[in-house]
């Protein structure tokens, strides 16, 4: 039986014994152990979200590429990883970022839409479901499992309109051709926005909180240039040092920005769906 508290799940994740737990939100908490460690304890109550969450940062933490906390243990209900401590982002942090992105990318997945080993099929973004159904085409498996779902679920909720839907459906019909040159499939971070990046005093970046499957690198990229990363240019600096992006890749940033929009606009509502639009709109334009 999973714990009922996250003081009993730190401790029976951990082994050691709890001093002290802090709310830090809804769904997670700092906790302090006796022996001096601190651990964060994360709540996911839809069913598979944990799973989801564990396998994938033991995928990236597999790759032997990028930093993610300790993950202590986890069960249905909990999961139970060092906490970071923080400090400031700076440039060498950036282009350290940068390169193990890079790398991360390089280490690959088996198709487009692969889970992680052992990942569950039905997964999530943030608190949004998302099925990973593994494909070998990129444009045509991110049409049918990254786009369109969103857009559907938008429609149904009347944030986008549905003479607004062509735009975005125009899109996914023209992908072939504007996806750019064929890249492998990418292991991905999935959830990849400033918030997702810690900036750890030891000086070094970690990650936290994937939505980890197979995709396209660019789409990591992009969600950065989606909602600010400090040290951007540095970070794809280090980024090119050791993975040079395609040709036309910043053109391409609006088409791999509409999956987290649509996302965000299934989630959060009207502004969202107008800035995916806007995305859908620039994309079409190239």
């Amino acid at each position: 039986m999973s714990p009922t508290d996250p003081a009993t799940a730190a401790a029976l994740h951990t082994g050691g014994t709890v001093s002290g737990v802090r709310d830090r939100s809804g769904a997670l908490c700092e906790v302090e152990l006796l022996d001096g460690r601190s651990v964060m304890v994360k709540q996911n109550r839809a069913p598979g979200a944990t799973r989801a969450e564990a396998t994938g940062l033991e995928w990236l933490a597999a790759s032997g590429t990028v930093r993610v906390p300790l993950l202590h243990g986890w069960d249905e209900r909990w999961l139970v990883a060092e906490r970071v401590v923080t400090g400031p982002p700076g440039r060498a942090a950036a282009v350290e970022l940068g390169r193990s992105l890079a790398r991360m990318h390089r280490a690959g997945a088996p198709a487009f839409g692969a889970p992680p080993p052992d990942g569950p099929v039905e997964a999530y973004i943030g608190q949004a479901p998302m099925r990973n159904n593994a494909q070998d085409s990129w444009p045509g498996w991110y049409a049918e499992q990254r786009v369109l779902p969103y857009l559907r679920t938008a429609v149904d909720d009347g944030t986008i309109r549905p003479q607004e839907a062509g735009t975005v459906e125009r899109l996914c019909d023209r992908l072939p051709d504007l996806a750019g040159p064929a890249e492998p499939p990418a292991r991905l971070h999935g959830d990849l926005w400033n918030g997702n990046v810690l900036w750890g005093a030891d000086g070094h970046p970690y990650l936290i909180d994937p939505a980890a499957h197979g995709g396209h690198r660019e789409t990591d990229l992009a969600m950065l240039h989606l909602f600010g990363c400090p040290q951007l240019p540095s970070v794809i600096q280090g980024y090119e040092e050791i993975a040079p992006l395609s040709e036309g890749w910043r053109t391409r940033i609006p088409l791999h920005q509409l999956f987290p929009l649509l996302v965000h606009a299934a989630l959060f509502g009207r502004g969202y769906a107008e800035q995916a639009l806007d995305a859908a709109r620039s994309a079409l334009a190239v």
